[in-house]
């Protein structure tokens, strides 16, 4: 998926009240982005981390930048969770993910007390799948998921348990937004019962994948499939 362009660059100085971030950009100059990210965003959000920012001049807007991507450990992380459905829905529809290729894909759909992101339909087929946006490493090269407790995250998961039981194909999939990242799993340090509740998911039937992006300045997408460590 294609990112704004041009995108400007800059350093972090601060990140406050979940959507505001300070950046002094290498002209000099000190903005107020606004950052699309509800999470702790640990270790990606680092005061002195170098961040691309794009800009709109929209007079609607009452903040005219966005933190798109930071880079940690050398590589450029995608801190933008609005465009992480967009890059599966991209990505499902090229055929890029082989659990689900050949589907026709519905995004938002509504099912129980939740709404998945997307509904994947082939050959008779029926799957629920959930994205999640990684930008957490809790080891060296293991990405992890959640970086806050995650009471949405959850309901998710028991919401999938339970399409699987009504006879649903049912999935989460972990996109993970850390280049140097080689495997995937929870972060039971973090968010215990999201842990709990992911393997419980999966010894029901539930698929849990994982799929790392390659992220430059120009676009994010679908790299390759991560082994899942539960």
């Amino acid at each position: 998926m294609q990112l704004p362009h041009p995108l400007l660059e800059g350093r972090l100085s601060r990140r406050y009240q979940r959507f505001f971030a300070d950046v002094e950009l290498f002209d000099g100059r000190v903005v107020t982005a606004h950052t699309p990210n509800t999470g702790s965003m640990r270790q990606c959000a680092v005061p002195g981390q170098r961040v691309l920012l794009s800009a709109n001049a929209s007079p609607a807007r009452k903040l005219a930048f966005t933190w798109e991507l930071v880079e940690v450990n050398g590589h450029w992380a995608d801190v933008n969770t609005q465009r992480a459905n967009r890059v599966v829905e991209e990505a499902l529809r090229s055929g890029a993910i082989p659990a689900f290729a050949g589907g026709t894909v519905r995004p938002e759909y509504p099912w129980g007390i939740s709404r998945f992101d997307f509904l994947v339909e082939r050959a008779g087929e029926r799957t629920l799948l959930e994205v999640k946006n990684v930008t957490l490493c809790c080891d060296e090269k293991v990405a992890c998921f959640p970086d806050a407790v995650t009471e949405r995250g959850q309901k998710h998961l028991r919401e999938l348990l339970r399409a699987k039981g009504a006879g649903w194909r049912a999935a989460v999939l972990f996109l993970v937004q850390r280049g140097e990242a080689e495997s995937f799993a929870a972060a039971d340090a973090i968010d215990p019962e999201y842990g709990r509740l992911l393997r419980e998911a999966v010894a029901g039937g539930v698929e849990a994948l994982a799929y790392r992006t390659k992220v430059t300045p120009e676009a994010v997408m679908i790299d390759r499939a991560l082994p899942v460590i539960l």
